[in-house]
């Protein structure tokens, strides 16, 4: 991809996607769906979404959350984390506040979307300023290119993902310890790839890492009327996902990590997903928009999973990173 600054069509729409999940966010948090003081830094404005859409970005993110929350607890935030596909993922600075600073956190994504991430963080000091204070107790200044970000913990990277020779040496050139315990999160990534593209990159994320769990969002279903629906709308902006074939419901999604090097895997549609969320927060979320039709959630929610692979050579417990437990 550095060797072209004209990306193809199906290129730019899939990096658009990120602008409209920016966008869903924001207008969630003001709605007060959940707590990010820093969404708002990169999307000036959000229009309004349905309280469908609205839920299902709640139970993204919380979900999310909640099990990274649990493995930086577990590992004492002595880890990695690496986000594939970030886009303007404000997730290390809402854990940072939270006293959850891991080792190394990395943003990766294209230079395109990576040019407009880095150009925000280095106009808004509440975004840089952070950084800034966790590289004055390090011997690693901040520095920011056109593309890329580097401080004491937080990074953000330029690569396709799908050449994973790149994605390798960008890791290794940090100094990368693979043998340290890392979170893999990708969401709404791997679906818009070929499998030739993306199983690649599971098999050697489960080859390098000796200790590691990956969760993956994205859509599956397509051959129902609501799947057959949701594809022709993507395809119609120039988002086909070459993946979904591959992987279209809970089974094959648990599989493919077990086919590539992952010792255990899970996998469960987002109406399980919400219904593991704390029961309290959700009662008060759903006060929030007045749902006029619960089948049409019912429906969106069942059409994406939260799927999961780990390995857990060292022992430190990853089976407990889960959503079992209903507490925040």
């Amino acid at each position: 991809m550095a060797e072209s600054l004209i990306l193809p069509s199906e290129d730019e729409s899939v990096q658009a996607t990120n602008d409209d999940a920016t966008s869903s966010k924001k207008y969630a948090v003001d709605q007060g769906y959940w707590k990010d003081d820093y969404v708002q830094f990169f999307c000036r404005s959000a229009e309004k979404r349905t309280p469908e859409i609205c839920r299902g970005y709640y139970a993204r993110v919380l979900s999310i959350q909640k099990l990274l929350v649990k493995f930086l607890k577990l590992t004492s935030c002595d880890c990695h984390v690496i986000n594939l596909g970030a886009g303007f993922d404000s997730t290390y600075w809402t854990m940072r506040d939270r006293g959850l600073t891991p080792r190394t956190y990395i943003d990766i994504d294209f230079p395109e979307v990576n040019k407009k991430k880095c150009q925000i963080i280095k106009k808004r000091k509440q975004l840089l300023e952070p950084l800034s204070k966790d590289s004055s107790h390090s011997a690693t200044p901040t520095e920011i290119s056109s593309t890329e970000l580097h401080s004491a913990h937080y990074h953000v990277l330029s690569c396709d993902l799908r050449k994973v020779g790149e994605l390798s040496k960008k890791l290794l050139d940090l100094g990368f310890d693979t043998n340290t315990p890392t979170f893999i999160l990708s969401e709404c990534v791997l679906v818009y790839m070929s499998s030739e593209s993306s199983n690649p990159i599971i098999e050697w994320a489960g080859k390098t890492f000796s200790t590691a769990i990956w969760i993956n969002y994205e859509p599956i279903l397509p051959d129902d009327r609501f799947g057959r629906t949701m594809l022709s709308n993507l395809k119609y902006r120039g988002c086909a996902l070459l993946g979904i074939d591959s992987c279209p419901d809970l089974t094959s999604q648990r599989q493919r990590f077990l086919n590539y090097g992952w010792s255990h895997s899970w996998a469960l549609d987002m109406c399980q997903v919400y219904s593991l969320l704390p029961r309290d927060d959700v009662a008060r979320i759903e006060r929030l928009d007045f749902l006029d039709e619960k089948e049409l959630l019912t429906q969106l929610l069942q059409h994406y999973t939260l799927s999961c692979g780990f390995k857990d050579t060292k022992g430190i417990g990853l089976e407990r990173v889960s959503l079992e437990d209903k507490t925040l």
